[in-house]
């Protein structure tokens, strides 16, 4: 296989997962970029979340190679996928916060795999963290709300924390599932506006999943749209319009030459 280039970060090739007799990935074919914040679109049921989940190495893929910052997932022993997963930050929909813990320590539990033992309690953690800390809940905006419980929050301001507390990781790729499925429009622009600023000011790679076609093109750098598992649109988003993105979302699938979609520029 030849070397893809440096600015690369994940590569997926020939990409086919099944549970079952259920095939929810086939033969997809995937580059992403240092930098870029790529949005994958399509139904429910479509293959988005499980294709993140086998990039990080969450779902082992039934055939094909997945590699990310040079490590074949697919292929790596388990204690070389555990240490890429330090470098790849995860954002859920539904924010994966321990609701009786202030935001601070909500964030800091982001920084855990640069420890070697567990700490209980915000003060345990290193000043230098603590500090770290609070600077990534001032980039999200919430630095006054740092010893408020995570229950406490509304939705949108939980997913701000969670976008701190992967800040918190250090990561050079984010994933994140559908993160603003629950989230009223204005929150959702909040949190797509900073993700986009992340991905921009951190240099990261923000890989996100979507079902609101409208905020993947004010905000992606690039679409992907899956059915069935396959990818049938792959385009920059700067330029397209809502009219060609919905044929993705077409139950009954056209025939693949009057998409036209695939690879073009």
């Amino acid at each position: 296989m030849p070397t893809p280039p440096n600015d690369i970060v994940i590569s997926a090739r020939d990409v086919t997962k099944t549970f079952g007799s259920t095939t929810a990935l086939q033969n997809v074919n995937l580059d992403v970029h240092r930098s870029e914040m790529l949005v994958l679109l399509g139904l429910s049921g479509s293959g988005k979340s499980t294709l993140l989940r086998c990039i990080n190495g969450l779902h082992p893929i039934t055939s094909g190679s997945v590699t990310a910052l040079g490590t074949r997932i697919d292929s790596a022993p388990a204690r070389d996928v555990r240490e890429l997963r330090k470098n790849i930050g995860f954002i859920f929909q539904h924010f994966n916060l321990v609701g009786r813990l202030s935001c601070l320590e909500n964030v800091l539990v982001g920084g855990l795999g640069r420890l070697r033992i567990p700490r209980y309690g915000t003060l345990t953690y290193p000043k230098s963290m603590r500090i770290e800390a609070l600077n990534c809940l001032d980039r999200v905006g919430l630095a006054d709300l740092a010893e408020r419980r995570a229950d406490t929050l509304s939705g949108g301001q939980q997913q701000r924390v969670a976008i701190a507390r992967t800040l918190m990781q250090r990561p050079s790729i984010v994933l994140a599932d559908e993160p603003v499925a629950s989230l009223d429009p204005e929150n959702a622009g909040v949190v797509m506006d900073l993700l986009q600023r992340v991905c921009t000011e951190e240099q990261l790679t923000v890989v996100c999943t979507l079902h609101q076609v409208d905020l993947a093109l004010g905000w992606a750098h690039r679409l992907v749209g899956l059915r069935d598992g396959e990818v049938v649109l792959d385009r920059p988003a700067s330029g397209l319009l809502r009219e060609d993105v919905m044929p993705i979302y077409q139950r009954l699938a056209p025939e693949r030459d009057a998409l036209s979609v695939v690879g073009s520029t």
